[in-house]
């Protein structure tokens, strides 16, 4: 279920890889994308291709380096309380994957903008599939959505987007990619600690290990738990006493979904966002998570539902402007949130809330997107940040990642220079600082 969003990146927090089925017609689920201004703080910077490769070079030499590593994990995973037998099962055969590394470098290649990410999130394929999984499994869903209070079509969302509903549920082995990541070292704490819980769920009983796969990152199941979450959240729905995200009945994992969300505080019948219309002469320095206002405030403000009406009072809002003043707008909730800990990007979020909304029969985004944006290429964001750095806007680390500092600064410099505050990284942007 839920993944190691804020800790490990976007990749880390969700594998969006696979086919959406129903019938003949197949469709590639999203890629994780940086929306241009997105909250992507934790993605990894990219690496230079010639490191790759010298990475990838030395892998005949990696294998007699991991069997040593195994050796020293043992006393750190009986440490643990694991037992001799169960890591000797697990670990034995175990070798270093050269694929789980060169998919966890190359996740720097995540460059889809936010349109193109949700064409492909709520598209016709995607939302024909949802419509027919709610039909196939509508017991089950109804039931979950009456214990847990998250709404069937926000379940089956998530299912969507993290294995196509089921179809593409990973096959690599998870001790093995864990264990390959772990001794890489990159983010070798965080797997290791994966590995450790990975090791729980097999001592527990819930699966043996010839059943445990996943992604290359180490998510499992229907809806791509990482093993702490599976040990923190996972239920066991159907009463067979395991909780089995890996079966082919997908009862346990969608339950499992909806009991994470709802333990980081769902609220029933809100949505998770509202687009909205803002009005001509709108503030765009209100476009911000930290502002929350009610949706009568905002109607004082002139910002309306896409029908022209002021939004129901669902609760306190904020106003999102995923790719600037350019694209569509949204008023979004605290569900927005409770998705977000699911998955930190924007995009994912909208994708999931959108296609929720779509498998209830609601419309397509109205607004157009600015898609004949150039982004700024990952030399060009550095380059963005070292500028706004000397000009005195920005106080972090020139890394190419536009997270919530870098997106402030642009703000504080779009402010000093009289233009649209939206903080977003475009072409013009650079262009001003550059002082065109």
């Amino acid at each position: 279920m839920k993944r190691w969003a804020r800790t490990a990146g976007l990749v880390g927090a969700t594998l969006l890889g696979g086919a959406a089925l129903a019938g003949p017609q197949m469709e590639q689920a999203p890629q994780p994308v940086l929306r241009p201004g997105a909250a992507a703080s934790a993605i990894p910077a990219a690496r230079p291709a010639r490191a790759e490769k010298q990475d990838l070079a030395q892998v005949s030499t990696s294998n007699i380096g991991f069997r040593h590593w195994i050796d020293g994990f043992a006393a750190r995973a009986r440490a643990k309380g694991i037992t001799p037998q169960v890591f000797d099962a697990a670990l034995r055969g175990v070798k270093y994957n050269t694929d789980v590394i060169q998919k966890d470098r190359n996740q720097s290649e995540y460059t889809k903008q936010i349109w193109d990410y949700l064409d492909s999130a709520a598209s016709p394929v995607r939302v024909e599939n949802g419509k027919a999984a709610l039909r196939d499994h509508g017991r089950v869903l109804r039931a979950i959505e009456a214990k847990y209070g998250v709404e069937k079509e926000v379940v089956a969302a998530v299912w969507g987007l993290e294995s196509a509903y089921g179809s593409h549920r990973g096959t690599i082995p998870t001790i093995e990619a864990l264990a390959t990541l772990a001794y890489d070292g990159r983010r070798g704490a965080f797997f290791e600690a994966q590995l450790i819980d990975a090791l729980k769920i097999l001592q527990s009983g819930d699966v043996p290990a010839s059943r445990m796969t996943g992604s290359w990152a180490g998510a499992m199941g229907h809806t791509q738990f990482i093993p702490s979450s599976y040990l923190a959240y996972a239920v066991d729905f159907t009463g067979d006493g395991r909780r089995d995200v890996w079966s082919d009945d997908p009862s346990d994992a969608l339950a499992s979904t909806a009991a994470y969300l709802a333990r980081h505080g769902w609220v029933t019948g809100q949505p998770w966002g509202v687009e909205v219309v803002l009005p001509r002469g709108f503030n765009y320095g209100l476009a911000s998570r930290k502002i929350l206002k009610s949706p009568s405030e905002w109607a004082g403000l002139g910002v309306r539902g896409i029908d022209g009406r002021p939004v129901p009072d669902y609760g306190a809002a904020s106003i999102l402007l995923p790719a600037g003043s350019q694209g569509a707008a949204f008023m979004i909730f605290k569900n927005f949130s409770v998705i977000e800990r699911y998955n930190v990007a924007d995009a994912y979020v909208i994708g999931v809330g959108h296609l929720s909304d779509r498998l209830k029969g609601g419309p397509p985004i109205q607004a157009s997107w600015p898609r004949g944006y150039k982004p700024l290429s990952f030399a060009e964001k550095q380059e963005m940040q070292r500028r706004l750095t000397r000009a005195g806007f920005l106080d972090d680390k020139v890394d190419g990642i536009i997270g919530p500092n870098t997106i402030n600064a642009i703000r504080s410099f779009q402010k000093s220079r009289g233009v649209t505050q939206d903080g977003y990284p475009s072409q013009e942007l650079l262009k001003l600082l550059k002082g065109g």
